[in-house]
């Protein structure tokens, strides 16, 4: 009897500790982009990537996640969308987040669909802007050095009554006339489903979220279940190519309406540009 008491006791404990890993132990994940668009000047550009923070909280002040985003050294910090939880809505974790990265570097914010869906990103935006975040909504940014330039393009998450796709299509139309094609062009973009879409743009590098890595993810099948995707879904975590695009999904940080990862660490992603 006692025996058994043990043992279901050791079960709950070890269940508390792994659920606590899972979903609170941050993981580095670096990835090298080669490219003959890159220009020289550009070669060894460090990028870290932030999505779906859904307002969680990496010890006080966000000091885990700040001391880990340090490391990396990046010149620039882009952040993809889905940094608040619009169910429990709470700016407080990504302004104190974002008042720390911008003493990092130059850092870009494209929204997702918890920021749109809340209602309340206009306050937020105003806010953001105010310590220093770049957010582009249907914006285009250029970065120099030297004599070469690279786009950052920022892609709003659909919110018309004209439908997803169509919002999407006329808006990436709109931003393909705004920049330059000689250009190397990153966009951010929460929805990493529409890769076809940036595809046929011919955006060089995408960096986008809203998978969660598919929140549960199984030994040799990868994630269980994506919003947009469904089940066993395609696109959720690490690099992807379709023609000439790259597109870089992050698993993100936080969890939003299923409240656990499991086998599915919280990921910050660096991203080196190098010429080829």
């Amino acid at each position: 009897m006692k025996r058994g008491i043990m043992l279901i006791l050791l079960i709950i404990v070890f269940i508390i500790v792994f659920l606590y890993l899972d979903n609170n132990y941050i993981v580095i994940r670096k990835i090298d982009i080669n490219s003959k668009r890159v220009p020289i000047e550009f070669n060894g550009f460090k990028i870290v990537h932030i999505s779906d923070l859904h307002s969680k909280s990496f010890g006080k002040n966000q000091k885990i996640l700040i001391g880990k985003v340090k490391k990396q050294n990046p010149d620039i910090i882009v952040l993809t969308g889905d940094m608040v939880e619009r169910r429990h809505y709470d700016e407080k974790p990504v302004v104190e987040l974002c008042n720390e990265l911008v003493k990092i570097a130059p850092t870009y914010y494209v929204t997702g669909n918890h920021e749109i869906w809340s209602g309340k990103f206009n306050s937020l935006e105003k806010k953001l802007k105010s310590i220093g975040v770049i957010v582009l909504r249907n914006e285009v940014k250029d970065l120099k050095i030297g004599k070469s330039k690279i786009s950052i393009i920022g892609l709003d998450y659909p919110h018309s009554n004209k439908g997803e796709t169509k919002e999407v299509t006329d808006n990436l139309m709109a931003l393909d006339n705004l920049t330059q094609r000689n250009n190397f062009r990153i966009l951010l973009s929460h929805r990493p489903d529409l890769i076809g879409l940036y595809s046929a743009f011919h955006f060089d590098l995408v960096f986008s979220g809203h998978a969660h890595g598919g929140q549960v993810r199984l030994p040799f099948v990868g994630g269980l279940i994506a919003p947009h995707q469904g089940f066993f879904p395609k696109y959720t975590s690490g690099l992807y190519n379709n023609k000439d695009t790259s597109m870089i999904v992050s698993r993100g940080l936080g969890n939003s309406l299923f409240p656990f990862r499991i086998f599915n660490f919280p990921e910050i992603i660096t991203v080196t540009l190098y010429t080829q």
